[in-house]
């Protein structure tokens, strides 16, 4: 029987050697019209010194006993950045178990605790592909209240393409939706065969095409840090930077803080939106966590 083929292998080489011109990749200028938008196999070859043929045989999914030498010299090849050469060397490498649900992920207390003394700023506790597992009352109120939704709904990636309030709210929409897809392509080169991921990509592709336009790029992206700008129904715009941080006895649970800048038209309105949203008295959250 012929090997298996790697798909998710073959499209993510096919969609790195698309983006890469000759001239980022340190080759001289092409006489005349090229029919391909970046390296053709052959290129990739050579600045990966392995033959055309292996190469295309590895682009075809065809990756059996592919050694961390080559794979380290097409990373270099085709200019990965550090996450994009680990997700190349996971998917080279899948793993074989069968389909499986994971089991489902709970906030410690003492985590959940944090989360809920943090009331000057919005908090967040996100969980494999994108769930949320917890949040304080100023990320509700920026948001939505994620405790009211069922456990499916609680899920930042399905709120970002189909909760048009959730839509609205992000200012650089197209931003916030494509690292939302690239962080589950990432998430993907770890879990390949998590049920709960799949049903969710085939909803959304099946729901909206952009979603489906850019899982098909094959793009990953983990968020650490950075800026975003919402527009929120309530208090107007707000630019927050935010801060993310792995658990470390979960590493698929990320927390996310969000700030303003001291003295800044944000943190005044970020100040309004608690204010209102201040919950009368703090109260215990539900611990029934988003299926797996």
């Amino acid at each position: 029987m012929g090997q298996e083929l790697n798909a998710e292998l073959r499209e993510f080489l096919r969609s790195r050697r698309a983006k890469i011109t000759p001239e980022e990749a340190g080759l001289p200028p092409h006489p005349g019209t090229r029919r391909v938008p970046g390296l053709r196999r052959e290129e990739v070859a050579q600045l990966a010194g392995v033959s055309v043929d292996y190469y295309i045989r590895l682009e075809r999914g065809r990756h059996a006993g592919v050694s961390e030498a080559v794979l380290a010299a097409i990373a270099r090849a085709l200019r990965l950045n550090d996450l994009e050469r680990a997700h190349l060397f996971r998917i080279a490498r899948p793993s074989r178990s069968r389909p499986r649900p994971l089991p489902p992920q709970r906030v410690r207390p003492g985590l959940r605790l944090l989360v809920d003394t943090l009331t000057d700023v919005p908090v967040l506790v996100l969980g494999r592909r994108l769930d949320v597992l917890a949040s304080n009352h100023l990320a509700r109120a920026l948001y939505t209240d994620f405790e009211t939704l069922p456990a499916r709904g609680r899920n930042m990636a399905r709120l970002i393409f189909l909760d048009e309030q959730v839509r609205t709210l992000h200012a650089d929409w197209e931003d916030g939706a494509r690292g939302a897809v690239a962080s589950l392509r990432l998430y993907a080169g770890r879990y390949p065969h998590d049920p709960a991921l799949a049903d969710l990509v085939g909803e959304l592709s099946l729901r909206d095409p952009d979603f489906r336009r850019w899982w098909a790029d094959h793009d990953v992206f983990q968020r650490t840090h950075g800026t975003k700008h919402y527009h929120h129904a309530l208090v107007g715009d707000l630019v927050l930077g935010y801060e993310s941080f792995t658990a470390t006895d979960d590493p698929d649970q990320t927390l996310g803080i969000y700030t303003a800048e001291p003295g800044s038209p944000s943190a005044d309105r970020l100040r309004l939106l608690a204010s209102w949203s201040a919950p009368a008295h703090q109260s215990g959250h539900s611990q029934v966590p988003p299926n797996g």
